[in-house]
């Protein structure tokens, strides 16, 4: 069964290459199979706006993962550059704090959505007590969730093994983007917090991000194929 639009739309590959050069051809390659680009800080930082402008342009959603944190001031002023641009997402950290969270969406205006980053997926239990955190990656990311809803954030950033609990504390309402997928038999790389397209989708995932499983694929179009597959299985 091919696979259906929906679908396709709840799936974001992570351009996670070097250069335009390489994102382009990544992008033809898997042509229609996919309509939603993350753009992260090796690609924004290699090309900058314009290359992102262009990729809307072209007619793809684009995610830009920035990440942004620093003092309200500061993350109202980027994300006003931002908007420009045209993107669908844009991140920051939860950990930023109320004021930070309630400049960025009210900077953002109607059109782009302010997600709120909880814990990366890199970080486990032991990490996060190392930086000062008490409890574990779970407690710690339903806690700077809670606080990304109460100030009017249009989703969260979280590890799939997070989302089941998110979505029972949060409802439907918030768009819950998880990183951190693993198709069966891929390893986890650097990544701690992970699951299979399949399970995170049962828990509760608005968006799938995906990255090296299909950038580092020998046949991407192959790799784009098979997640989308257990995506709808």
């Amino acid at each position: 069964m091919p696979p259906s639009v929906h679908m396709r739309e709840r799936l974001i590959v992570a351009l996670d290459v070097p250069d335009a050069k390489a994102a382009q051809r990544l992008i033809q390659q898997i042509g229609d199979r996919a309509v939603f680009y993350k753009v992260g800080l090796q690609l924004f930082i290699a090309e900058g706006p314009r290359f992102v402008a262009e990729l809307v342009q072209s007619g793809r959603k684009v995610f830009l993962d920035l990440k942004l944190h620093d003092i309200p001031n500061t993350v109202a002023h980027a994300i006003q550059s931002a908007n420009g641009l045209g993107v669908n997402m844009l991140t920051v950290h939860a950990s930023g704090g109320v004021e930070m969270l309630k400049a960025a969406v009210e900077a953002a205006g109607p059109h782009l959505n302010i997600l709120a980053v909880t814990v990366l997926t890199s970080l486990n239990d032991r990490q996060l007590q190392e930086v000062g955190v008490e409890g574990g990656a779970t407690d710690q990311v339903l806690r700077l969730a809670a606080l990304a809803a109460t100030t009017g954030c249009h989703g969260v950033v979280a590890s799939p093994r997070e989302v089941s609990e998110l979505r029972r504390a949060l409802g439907e309402g918030l768009a819950i983007v998880s990183p951190g997928i693993r198709p069966a038999g891929i390893g986890k790389d650097d990544q701690e917090r992970v699951a299979t397209p399949r399970e995170a989708i049962r828990a509760g995932a608005s968006h799938l991000v995906v990255g090296r499983p299909v950038t580092h694929a020998a046949d991407p179009v192959q790799a784009i194929e098979a997640i989308l597959a257990e995506m709808i299985e």
